[in-house]
């Protein structure tokens, strides 16, 4: 699955680079699509592995969390600390998230939280590697790294001799998730680019709420108060980052 999403986000981004004549990176903007691709293949891989053999309430959030608080830290860090209220909506939106994802009960399988650790944090160094971008390109640096993450997964799947066929039916599907996913990495490249990292790391995090309304939508799962508020959560941290951006 990870073999195929990654070599339709290549050939995205390759037609991409092709159609607006985007530049190669070079320099730092090389050294950092490197690292991004290295960091963003584990990070994916683990969040798949987690999702398989652990619990969706706690992966799930804790990916999440992860992965918005190490890039947080250093936007921080690098680029001082925001204003008040998009302060108070990072904060805000790192509650939606717990509050949305959180399962209730307790099913007897494994947590899966150290794959959720592995995954996160291999996902915050990917958006700390994004925010160091350069603005000369969005979709050469995604080259970059589908190439490397290309690589790296032959390697696994032929040391490890991992099974690489899919069904007939799974292949459409997964097909229109590399395309997502594509579409999530491009969108998130413009965000660090043009704003602030911790910013933009944050947002990227809710995606777990787009996850629960298409759950309900689409496979009429039963909404929880938690869920409800969640989104409520959402909404209001949107507004505050908003207000805090423009501040």
């Amino acid at each position: 699955m990870v073999a195929v999403t990654q070599l339709v986000g290549l050939l995205a981004a390759l037609a991409a680079v092709g159609a607006l004549g985007e530049p190669i990176p070079t320099g730092t903007d090389l050294a950092w699509s490197l690292v991004g691709g290295a960091a963003g293949m584990v990070g994916i891989s683990a969040l798949y592995r987690g999702l398989a053999v652990g619990r969706m309430g706690v992966v799930a959030p804790s990916v999440g969390v992860i992965g918005a608080v190490i890039p947080v830290v250093v936007g921080f860090t690098v680029e001082g600390v925001p204003a008040p209220a998009a302060v108070a909506g990072i904060v805000t939106a790192l509650v939606a998230v717990m509050l949305v994802t959180r399962a209730p009960g307790h099913d007897g399988r494994p947590s899966g939280f150290g794959w959720a650790v592995l995954a996160g944090s291999a996902i915050g160094v990917f958006n700390i590697a994004v925010g160091q971008l350069s603005d000369a390109a969005t979709f050469s640096p995604l080259v970059v790294m589908r190439v490397v993450q290309a690589i790296l997964v032959v390697v696994v799947i032929a040391g490890w001799r991992q099974p690489w066929r899919l069904d007939g039916w799974a292949l459409p599907r997964v097909l229109i998730v590399g395309l997502l996913d594509m579409g999530g990495n491009v969108a998130f490249i413009a965000a660090a680019q043009t704003g602030a990292l911790a910013i933009a790391a944050v947002l990227s995090s809710l995606y777990p709420v787009m996850t629960v309304v298409l759950a309900v939508a689409v496979l009429h799962e039963r909404m929880t108060l938690r869920h409800v508020a969640g989104i409520a959560l959402t909404a209001v941290a949107i507004v505050l980052i908003g207000i805090g951006t423009a501040a």
